[in-house]
């Protein structure tokens, strides 16, 4: 992958290539970006430019053609694995290559959610542990391939356990020569300041409307005026303008969630039967697995926070349109005011946290559904 692929962030591409051209790569890097803003496909492309020496026009032809498939043996990968049927313990990066490389070939800018469903992670939830720190260790003590640089790329670094960010910082404290790493991350506060400390960090923002739109016109032949619509609800996120591509992204799913949920919540005042459907709303929910019930609550965050905007008199802020029959977002937003947003936003985070440290969802989401009944009445 070359830079000329990637979209947008042409001021990082600018000094990534000047940088490089001048000999001044340091041994650890971050990158600091929202889902969908390209921080994967950039770290590729930045390390094809240093490994290949692209600098003139990409003049190694065979040393390009081995980045394609992401095959280069001077370029390693370490990123969230789950226990599976085919490897039940200790699972590492390695184990699971080849399905890497496909989530590569199919989208570069996929995220975390996108990989584990490829996986199937269901109830479990995904972490760098202490066998891909060894398996550094092992890849990096090797020859380079090419007699030159040779690259490790972490994605979702936020993701290392304790053990591993240790055996980690040994290795970033006491790099070994022409190595580079390039820490990928949408949450820089997760990852523990030793590391981030000795890096250099970059920060991505989110794609514009713009380039969007002209990469699902030029890509995706997408009519132009669809393509702006959908660029205006990406936000910035590219995975999610290809999402909302398709007629069954989990979007729609998850409108349908919310709408069943608050609407229940709605009806529960004053009404024992409600309080029925919010329990089997819940026991649906808690079915799903962790990472999508954590995704589908980011989600619920954002429909509260549209709604609020809405009733505050900002509709040029308000991106999202739920399909859902007979749901208008505009109907919704009285209910979500200054009096009761904090509140919902808390309940939400809190849900998230308890369900990320593998709190029961069932109760989690029962007395969640439950506190929305009062909340969604306040005036």
């Amino acid at each position: 992958m070359q830079f000329s692929e990637i979209l947008g962030q042409e001021h990082i591409k600018s000094h990534l290539t000047k940088s490089a051209d001048l000999g001044r790569i340091p041994h650890a890097q971050l990158f600091v970006g929202p889902e969908g803003s390209g921080t994967l496909p950039m770290a590729i492309a930045y390390a094809q430019y240093i490994i290949c020496s692209n600098q003139n026009s990409g003049s190694n032809e065979a040393c390009n053609l081995k980045f394609q498939k992401t095959s280069h043996p001077d370029l390693h990968f370490i990123y969230p694995t789950v226990s599976t049927e085919e490897v039940k313990t200790k699972p590492k990066s390695i184990d699971f290559i080849t399905e890497w490389r496909q989530f590569l070939e199919h989208n570069p800018y996929g995220s975390l959610f996108d990989w584990y469903q490829m996986l199937g992670v269901k109830n479990k939830q995904g972490e760098i542990r202490v066998d891909d720190a060894k398996e550094i260790l092992k890849s990096l003590a090797l020859k380079s391939y090419e007699g030159g640089y040779k690259i490790m790329i972490i994605w979702m670094a936020d993701q290392l356990n304790i053990a591993a960010s240790n055996k980690l910082l040994k290795l970033l404290e006491e790099p070994t020569d022409r190595t580079v790493f390039i820490l990928i991350t949408e949450n820089e506060e997760d990852i523990i300041q030793t590391i981030r400390s000795r890096c250099q960090v970059l920060h991505f923002n989110g794609l514009s409307e713009k380039v969007i739109a002209e990469a699902l016109v030029s890509k995706e032949n997408i009519e132009s005026k669809t393509a702006i619509k959908i660029a205006h609800q990406a936000q910035g996120n590219f995975n999610k303008a290809l999402q909302l591509l398709q007629p069954d992204s989990e979007s729609v799913f998850f409108e349908k969630w919310f709408v069943d949920w608050v609407r229940a919540a709605f009806r529960a005042k004053g009404n024992a039967a409600a309080i029925q459907d919010l329990i089997q709303w819940s026991e649906q929910i808690a079915g799903l697995g962790r990472e999508t019930q954590k995704k589908f609550l980011h989600f619920c965050i954002d429909m509260f926070r549209q709604a609020l905007l809405l009733n505050y008199q900002t509709p040029s802020l308000v991106y999202m349109e739920p399909q859902v029959e007979k749901f208008k977002l505009e109907n919704f937003a009285p209910f979500v005011n200054g009096n009761n947003i904090n509140a919902i936003f808390k309940e939400l985070s809190d849900a998230m946290y308890h369900i990320e440290r593998n709190g029961n969802p069932k109760i989690i989401l029962t007395d969640l559904s439950i506190k929305l009944t009062r909340l969604i009445h306040q005036k």
